[in-house]
């Protein structure tokens, strides 16, 4: 039995984020143990999960994974755990505007959509600053009578007294919804944000540490989690199994290095566990600090990130540039990611990188490139033969001459190829969660050998 609540919003900016972090966080100063989650593609809200509930934040996205991979995926996450928090995507019902086989769409991959797999009640948060009582009821009505969700409470946001409170929830209850919380506006829980969304955790350290205590004191005092946690209670039992990233071989286990800190903050856990699973011991670095890859390093995972915040940091440090290069060189298998792609570049902004692809320049974007990719491998690598099909997904403002390789990694448009195969090293803008292709992670183990 896993007991588990979905928080949701009409829109984008309704304050999802910092209802569900502050809703984990509440639930883990009870002494509760809270599995942490995030609907769609998303590398940040899952590195505030993880300060709020002391566990790794997981994504559930039907798109990426699969319908069938959500269980799955839920109950490996959860396990150990009394309740898991969702927090959910966009608005209720926007998702992918088509699915994976080609219908169109709207709603796959949405929150509704995930809610529905998880068979989760649903925690509406509405933004009540510039409603009145009754507007606010309104729009709660619609959402309660559309769709096939179990919309189990509402928490109201950025009410602005106790006058507006009673009327908002008063306006709500009269529909037969439970106003499960109000929280007050408050600007000390706000999360800084620059051109790919909020600033990493990561980066924050011990201010980032600071707002997510901020926010659970807000929602405990704000919220009745007693309700919460009894509405997380009546999701019924989950049949099936739990995802299993595998057990290691016997055998040696080759060093399989991970960059990670303020540079490198986007990778799925799952990722990771599969390495771990097909074999290989997986141990992290920092490309800002460490001037030396972990001892015995015999394959390179480099995910995404923001490599074009620490460019100049990233170039300094001269010893472990010079490390990869080397071990690219030498044969040993690379996976890059986005922030990886421009880390093993000749240059990102002018300022020297890896070297690994030397005749390849990344720069800063005028624009944002966001969204899901139906890809196939148009030439074989460590993670894919030429013929399979991926899906990914792209997030990113930046761009590298040339686009792509004379050995391209991936297609998923007319427009051509994209990526770089190069020996052993691959190196990409495209995204991949391997809980849908677990072979990625056992070819990458397998070629360490």
């Amino acid at each position: 039995m896993v007991a588990r609540l979905v928080v949701a919003a009409p829109a984008s900016g309704s304050g999802k984020t910092t209802v569900a972090t502050g809703l984990m966080a509440a639930f883990a100063a009870r002494g509760l143990t809270v599995s942490p989650h995030k609907v769609g593609p998303d590398y940040i809200d899952p590195g505030y999960h993880a300060l709020a509930a002391g566990r790794p934040g997981r994504n559930l996205d039907a798109w990426l994974s699969g319908e069938d991979l959500l269980v799955p995926l839920l109950k490996h996450g959860a396990a150990g755990a009394d309740v898991a928090v969702i927090e959910g995507v966009m608005g209720l019902y926007d998702g992918a505007t088509g699915r994976p086989g080609g219908d169109s769409g709207g709603e796959f991959a949405s929150t509704a959509h995930v809610a529905r797999l998880l068979d989760a009640p649903v925690v509406l948060v509405v933004d009540a600053s510039s409603a009145a009582g009754r507007s606010v009821a309104a729009l709660v009505h619609g959402f309660a009578s559309y769709g096939e969700v179990r919309l189990g409470g509402v928490v109201l946001n950025r009410v602005g007294s106790d006058a507006h409170e009673a009327m908002c929830r008063e306006a709500v209850e009269a529909l037969g919804v439970p106003v499960l919380g109000a929280l007050r506006r408050r600007d000390d829980v706000a999360k800084p944000s620059r051109h790919l969304g909020l600033v990493p955790a990561a980066e924050r350290s011990a201010e980032a540490v600071a707002t997510v205590a901020r926010l659970g004191e807000l929602v405990a005092a704000s919220c009745d989690l007693d309700a919460l946690l009894a509405l997380a209670r009546t999701a019924p039992p989950l049949t099936g199994a739990a995802w299993d990233p595998g057990t290691p071989p016997p055998g040696e286990r080759p060093v399989i290095a991970v960059a990670g800190g303020p540079a490198f903050t986007f990778g799925y856990t799952e990722n990771e566990e599969l390495l771990a699973g097909a074999g290989a011991e997986v141990v992290r670095f920092d490309p800002l600090r460490d001037e030396k890859l972990p001892a015995g390093t015999r394959g390179l995972v480099i995910g995404g990130g923001f490599p074009e915040v620490y460019a100049a940091e990233l170039s300094e440090n001269v010893p472990l540039r010079a490390e990869v290069a080397a071990l690219a060189a030498s044969g040993a298998p690379v996976y890059a990611e986005c922030a990886g792609l421009l880390y093993l570049a000749r240059d990102l902004d002018g300022a020297p990188m890896c070297g690994v692809l030397p005749d390849v320049s990344g720069v800063m974007a005028p624009r944002l490139t966001l969204g899901y990719r139906a890809a196939v491998a148009i030439n074989d690598s460590v993670v894919a033969r030429t013929g399979e099909r991926v899906r990914g997904h792209e997030f990113h403002r930046t761009t590298t001459t040339p686009a792509h390789g004379s050995r391209g990694a991936w297609q998923w448009s007319p427009a051509g190829p994209e990526g770089f195969v190069r020996g052993a090293c691959v190196a990409s803008y495209l995204h991949l969660h391997w809980a849908a292709t677990p072979w990625s992670a056992r070819r990458l183990v397998e070629e360490t050998r």
